[in-house]
């Protein structure tokens, strides 16, 4: 008699979706910053001690799951009183914010910023822009949001998201032992 096998190998693998693409935004560093590693906290030799400190976090991979070595990860946000490190901002945000960081992922595709928990200006709630670069080629820039923030719902981007868009691209800041912790994996459809 055939016996038919439904363990592991034999299960389809979960469909892995692409990562949603949102809007750069009117705040991408025209200029780049002279310091722009992985400690938005950190501005050269300032310290940022506002906001709450939290580790982002994640993997860049493409649709079969394999990482995307090489890639680029840039990141950007406001500081903790809502203004850019931008022309268009006004030239009123904190130096001591670093505002922009950047990591090229490793083998396994992680990547690890030290930043702080977004915060909410007028008409947005709180996100931090993040863009994938591999080379020359945009890969993909998005905008990651706070899991539970009462804001997401009156945020005129993050209504526009499908149910599928908003749990790829809305995540929770948990404590952890050096500040607040959130996993933002990235998936790229290249």
């Amino acid at each position: 008699m055939p016996v038919l096998w439904l363990g592991v190998r034999a299960q389809p693998g979960s469909a892995r979706h692409a990562t949603p693409a949102q809007t750069e935004g009117p705040f991408y560093p025209v200029v780049f910053p002279k310091d722009s590693d992985h400690d938005l906290l950190r501005n050269g030799a300032l310290n940022y001690p506002e906001g709450q400190s939290a580790w982002v976090e994640g993997s860049v991979s493409d649709l079969a799951g394999k990482p995307v070595a090489g890639a680029q990860v840039e990141i950007w946000q406001c500081d903790h009183s809502g203004h850019y490190h931008h022309p268009g901002d006004g030239g009123k945000a904190d130096t001591r914010f670093q505002g922009f960081g950047r990591v090229t992922v490793g083998a396994d595709g992680s990547y690890r910023f030290r930043t702080m928990r977004p915060v909410a200006y007028a008409g947005r709630t709180p996100h931090i822009h993040v863009k994938v670069k591999l080379g020359a080629r945009e890969l993909l820039t998005t905008q990651l949001y706070v899991d539970g923030d009462p804001g997401n719902t009156s945020d005129f981007l993050w209504r526009r998201l499908d149910q599928a868009g908003r749990a790829a691209l809305t995540v929770p800041f948990n404590a952890g032992p050096d500040g607040l912790r959130a996993r933002f994996p990235v998936v790229l459809a290249i």
